[in-house]
């Protein structure tokens, strides 16, 4: 992890430091030329469309009573309202007619992006048991982050004029283009627009059903149907149609959605690779460990310091470790200590001595503690255990 002059410590499971110490843009990171065009490659129609509500809606206040619909002002020249102005007022040869407007808006009245500095947490970042209010990588209010007053320590001293965000602002995203391979889960279809609170096992079926796809740098979209709640009430929102149909959401209290915050979400495994799994030698053992950039998991930087030898010939996964499904279901044995899958199972296909390789399928991880090994071969056979991967 990279020394960074603003924390010692970061939140566990963030991204801070992953990409340099005066990171400003996160995950967008992930948004190379790759991606680029991978999404390029996915267009068939050339079709477009936004994906933004007009800026005036949901119309009144019923939504959220602290933000307001947008207000259009003329601006003002020579002390007149500077719309459908006629130049030729102040000078006869002058034959244009300007329009100069004011938009004051609540920014997040309707559709918008939020920045890394919209949200930030109290978190003892400097390591000495007192919490700080601080945002993406360690940027801090008062600092990067200003405010007409100042709220650190518990207090609220006033400080002037707002500021803003000095770091992490949204012109970063505007400067860093949103584009990409985007994905559509429709939790509309599947649950319709009442609540619900949507766990991974739910997810992983709704995606299943719909042959949805997730890899590193894809831009995820959720489909819920509260747009069209929005738009069919026409600028009158009804408060107990809103609370009818507040459309559906992930369930933040599932603890298996805390991968996707990590630099490889875990969701599916790229089809037709066939360097996901690599062999790792050690002092008289061959084991199984995640090849970099392979895996949808945190998969580099592995090391024996990730093992643990328990017994002659067999390794235990510390407790970081990531399990990779290998069960006896999936596996049959092909001779001489290779693995074959079955039709059904993780399709493991034959590989050469002391490595196996992935065919096709993904790969989910159940919770197994442990990894079999001998000096000859990675796994052993004819029946292996799980295997577990280090993270």
């Amino acid at each position: 992890m990279p020394d960074n002059p603003r924390w010692k410590r970061r939140p566990a499971g963030s991204t801070w430091g992953d990409w340099g110490p005066d990171d400003q843009l996160g995950r967008l990171n992930l948004l190379t030329a790759d991606k680029v065009k991978q999404g390029v490659a996915e267009v068939r129609e050339g079709k477009t469309f936004c994906l933004s509500l007009p800026l005036d809606y949901p119309g009144g206040t019923a939504v959220n009573a602290r933000r307001h619909p947008p207000r259009l002002i003329a601006n003002k020249r020579e002390g007149m309202p500077y719309i459908a102005y006629p130049l030729a007022r102040e000078n006869p040869q002058f034959v244009d007619v300007i329009c100069d407007g004011i938009v004051e808006m609540t920014l997040q009245y309707s559709t918008q992006w939020d920045s890394l500095a919209h949200v930030g947490q109290l978190f003892d970042a400097d390591g000495d048991g007192k919490p700080e209010i601080v945002f993406y990588n360690g940027y801090r209010a008062g600092e990067d982050i200003i405010g007409p007053v100042d709220y650190r320590d518990g207090g609220a001293v006033g400080q002037g004029e707002h500021v803003g965000a000095l770091a992490l602002g949204i012109e970063n995203l505007a400067a860093h283009p949103v584009q990409g391979r985007g994905v559509m889960i429709d939790l509309e279809r599947h649950c319709g627009r009442g609540e619900e609170f949507v766990g991974y096992d739910r997810l992983m079926r709704i995606m299943e059903a719909d042959k949805v796809e997730v890899t590193e740098g894809d831009l995820l979209c959720f489909r819920t149907g509260y747009d069209r709640v929005i738009l069919g009430m026409n600028k009158h929102p009804d408060a107990a149609t809103l609370a009818a149909n507040p459309g559906a959401g992930l369930d933040g209290r599932d603890e298996r959605f805390y991968p996707f915050g990590r630099r490889r979400p875990h969701l599916r495994q790229p089809r037709g690779r066939a360097d996901a799994v690599a062999t790792v030698r050690g002092r008289g053992f061959v084991c199984l460990a995640a090849a970099p950039r392979a895996l949808p998991v945190q998969a580099r930087g592995l090391s024996r310091r990730n093992l643990a030898i328990i017994g002659p010939g067999r390794l235990a996964a510390r407790a970081q470790s990531l399990a990779l499904l290998a069960n006896r279901a999936a596996l049959a044995s092909a001779g001489r200590g290779r693995l074959a899958g079955q039709c059904r199972g993780n399709r493991l296909k034959r590989g050469k001595r002391c490595s196996i390789s992935i065919n096709s399928s993904p790969i989910v991880a159940p919770p197994s503690p442990e990894i079999r090994a001998t000096r000859r071969c990675a796994t052993s056979s004819p029946a292996p255990s799980p295997i577990r991967l280090p993270s």
